[in-house]
């Protein structure tokens, strides 16, 4: 009976260690796909209301692919945000606002865990879990390769010419490039570890 109770437990911890991950991804995902809606929309631009995404409904913002990968991998992407630039005052302005929305979303979800770690610290664990995933989320949208926010950033950062150059070289190789700093080992991890790790474990020393 006790060897029973043994195993449950042990299973009951092991489904908690794989679901609470997964529930702090998909929340952290929604949050920051619904950030970049949310900044067009007041922006100017209603295309994200007319896609249906200016919701906080994960179901709208989760790509197939990307939950397959949840699941597997333990990291995954929503459906990218469909915008109109030309709904925009300023377009290469208002692109990157809205590019960096979704990252400073992550971001401000980090604080808010960390704050509930400084108020209720027997759940430090939990918040731990979802402050970690939640920064991995923002400085791995950062990089500047395609798909990811931080593309966009740098190239509406840059004189035309030099953009639409970059943009070019970046769209033929910025996959592989990206499969490789997943696949590449590093030490115990991978290059995007290397990449993510400081600045991450930086902002978690101020709260954890």
């Amino acid at each position: 009976m006790a060897y029973t109770i043994a195993l449950v437990s042990l299973f009951l911890n092991m489904l908690l260690g794989l679901l609470i991950p997964l529930i702090f991804l998909v929340v952290g995902i929604t949050i920051h796909e619904f950030a970049h809606a949310l900044v067009a929309d007041r922006l100017g631009d209603p295309t994200p209301r007319f896609s249906g995404r200016l919701t906080l409904n994960p179901l709208a913002h989760l790509d197939p692919l990307g939950s397959i990968m949840l699941i597997i991998a333990g990291f995954g992407w929503g459906k990218p945000v469909p915008i109109d630039t030309y709904n925009f005052s300023h377009p290469r302005r208002d692109e990157n606002l809205v590019a960096f929305a979704g990252p400073l979303s992550n971001i401000i979800v980090f604080i808010i865990l960390g704050l509930l770690n400084l108020v209720l610290p027997q759940f430090g664990p939990l918040w731990f879990t979802g402050a970690r995933l939640n920064l991995f989320l923002a400085f791995f949208n950062l990089l500047p390769l395609p798909a990811l926010d931080g593309s966009h950033i740098l190239l509406n950062l840059l004189p035309p010419e030099s953009s639409n150059a970059l943009k070019n070289t970046l769209n033929q190789y910025g996959f592989i490039i990206l499969l490789l700093l997943f696949l590449l080992p590093f030490g115990s991890s991978n290059l995007i570890s290397l990449l993510i790790s400081p600045p991450t474990n930086l902002l978690l020393s101020f709260f954890f």
